[in-house]
This record gives C-alpha cells, structure tokens and sequence, in this order.
C-alpha cells in the first residue's frame, strides 16, 4: 500500500506544473547520448508523450552529428571542424541532409508514432521554415546562420495536435542551392523565440553548467552566465549551449534548462519536479 500512495503523492506533486505549462511549447534540443543509446532514445519518446497527453506542446530540434560523422568515414569522405563546427562541402551537405532530414528525424518520429504519441517530421526546407546564409563561406561551406524563422507550417502542426520533430537544414533563397547545414543548439534558440515558447531544453552529456569544483550549478542568470564565461569556469562545448539560452532568453523564452540527457527521464524531472536535474538559467 505505501508504494501505491508514494505513486499517488509524485503524481500529486507533479499537479502544479502540469498546470503552469499545459497548452505551453516547450522546445526540446534532442541530441548526445540520449539519442545514441536505444533504452534513452525509448525514455525520450515516453517522456515527449507524456508531457503532450497533460496538455504540453512539445517541439523537438534534433542534432545527429555522431552520425553524420559516421556515415561520412563509411563513405570515405572527408570531415574536418573549424573552432568546433563543421565545415560543410557540398558532398558532406548531401549526407548531412540525408542523416538529419532522413534517417534520424523519421527514427524520432517513429519512437514516438509507437509510444502512442502522434509525431510528424520536417526539415527546415519545408515551407521555408527556416531560411539561411552562409556562416562563412570561405571557412565554413554550407554551414548556415538562420535569418528568417517562418512559425506557420509548425503552427499548424501543433494545433492540429501533432508533435513537430525538426530536422536543423535551412532552405536558400538561391535557385538550385542545396541548403544550409545549421548547428541544432543554435537552431533550437531562434525556433523558440519565433514559436513564443515557454522553455527551452538541451539535452547534453553532462550534469548542466558546473562550477570551478565540478558541482553542478542549479540556477543563473544571464549575467552571472557571462561572469562565468568571462572568468573560463564556462569553456568549450558549453560555451554555445549557454549562448544559446541567453539567445533565447533575450528573444522573450522564459527560462532555458540544460540537462544530462545520460539520466533516465530527464526530462520530466526537470519539468515536472521542483528539484531539477540539471541548470537554470532565467533573465
């Protein structure tokens, strides 16, 4: 019997929450190893359902570089990284393409199609969701910076009760152009801003934002962020995610989290527990 009234009690303190958020957009940045581990990519979907049965709006934004990587080695086609990014030749565009637009975002829609959700997969091409410019040309390829955020098309998909799962390949102005090649934690900020979300998450591979002792920092602001970043407690692979957040932040999202997606659930006990499971970060 105490097990059964312990359900009820995480249920009971859960309430709140499902209530603050629901008939919110929540965009979700889906990528690390909870989207390369099969029992994570299956928590996921569970959790993505669940927070749209209680009334949530969730919008997924989706990496695959681990496996854009891959298939490139496989190929025989070589990749290399400027300061971290990829630099995107028309050859490495058209395998991107084709892990992101393809094999990832219909794998994410099927996880969630079989966990009961009702999921529908797009690329920033469609109805010139998002439109792009070269980054760099000269250094970079096609790899893009976003200019333009259409919300129409993943309007519609929501109101029409549909979970959206965006693949981050932006359309050109240019006739014949294959794209743009968009960095997915950048992507997910401008399509928060753009939806009015509520939040914003991003999944990675460690606990949040930690401090010079390696703890983990529960809560910020957007100016103890900079502080952080300036004095290099914040450094590396981090240092686009928290941009990212303050992107959204300063564009009207009301709080950016990051998160472990290593831990199971992570995304319900940020959301619907009073605790967290990861970092913060609010204006």
């Amino acid at each position: 019997m105490k097990n059964k009234i312990d359900v009820v009690k995480t249920l009971l303190d859960a309430l709140p929450f499902i209530k603050k958020f629901s008939n919110e957009k929540i965009v979700i940045k889906y990528g690390g190893s909870a989207q390369t581990s099969d029992d994570l990519k299956e928590q996921f979907a569970q959790d993505i359902v669940l927070l749209h049965l209680v009334g949530m709006k969730p919008i997924i934004v989706h990496g695959g570089g681990k496996s854009i990587t891959d298939l490139l080695a496989d190929l025989g086609v070589e990749t290399t990284f400027v300061d971290g990014q990829r630099v995107t030749t028309k050859e490495v565009m058209r395998i991107a393409e084709m892990v992101l637009s393809g094999e990832i975002n219909k794998e994410i829609v099927s996880l969630l199609n079989n966990h009961g959700g009702k999921a529908i997969g797009i690329s920033g091409k469609d109805a010139k969701f998002l439109e792009a410019r070269p980054k760099d040309f000269d250094n970079f390829g096609y790899t893009g910076v976003i200019e333009n955020v259409n919300p129409e098309i993943v309007d519609n998909i929501i109101e029409d009760g549909f979970v959206p799962v965006i693949a981050p390949i932006a359309s050109s102005s240019s006739v014949g152009h294959p794209g743009f090649n968009i960095n997915a934690d950048l992507a997910a900020s401008q399509i928060a801003v753009a939806l009015e979300a509520r939040k914003v998450l991003f999944l990675t591979d460690t606990a949040g934002v930690l401090d010079k002792e390696m703890k983990l920092i529960t809560n910020l602001d957007i100016a103890k962020t900079e502080a952080l970043k300036a004095d290099g407690t914040i450094s590396g692979g981090m240092v686009p995610k928290v941009d990212a957040c303050i992107e959204a932040l300063r564009g009207g999202v009301k709080k950016a989290h990051i998160i472990d997606g290593r831990v199971e659930h992570s995304l319900l006990l940020e959301i619907l527990t009073s605790s967290g499971v990861g970092t913060c970060i609010e204006l």
